[in-house]
């Protein structure tokens, strides 16, 4: 049986450790679309800040006593024109992709979200189709404009 576990306070991981495995986790089966581990560990540690519109939380799906997937939210401390909450990661362990975990855990998320929730995805990423399918659509084409490279 799946279970899920949210996660608000860093304190809530029973040790360092487990925060970083729940760190390596999402970089091992982001796949290709993966950002650095050091980028990861700031959105985690963006989730349980106490800041003024920032925050967010975490979930993750256990089988037994083995991580299966995870998630992050993000605080955006908007509302409106901006969503209130992002989808910076969704994470299935890649043996148990196509049994409906990114979904169970997507629509966890989204219960527990006090407001409207945005996401970044490739195009090419297949998970569109589950976005999709749970109700997310494409507002905007995001642009980025990096300075000094």
């Amino acid at each position: 049986m799946i279970r899920v576990t949210l996660i608000k306070e860093e304190e809530q991981f029973h040790s360092e450790k487990s925060k970083q495995a729940f760190i390596s986790f999402l970089y091992t089966y982001l796949g290709e679309y993966k950002d650095s581990k050091k980028d990861i560990e700031k959105a985690v540690n963006y989730a349980f800040s106490k800041s003024d519109g920032k925050g967010g939380f975490l979930l993750e799906a256990y089988d037994d006593k083995q991580l299966i997937g995870g998630v992050v939210i993000n605080n955006s401390g908007m509302s409106g024109y901006i969503p209130e909450h992002v989808l910076v990661y969704i994470v299935v362990h890649e043996n148990r992709r196509g049994e409906g975990i990114g979904r169970m855990l997507l629509e966890k998320a989204i219960e527990i979200c006090e407001g409207d929730v945005s996401l970044h995805v490739e195009y090419d990423n297949l998970a569109i189709r589950l976005y999709e399918g749970i109700g997310f659509t494409s507002k905007y084409a995001e642009m980025r404009y990096k300075k000094g490279k």
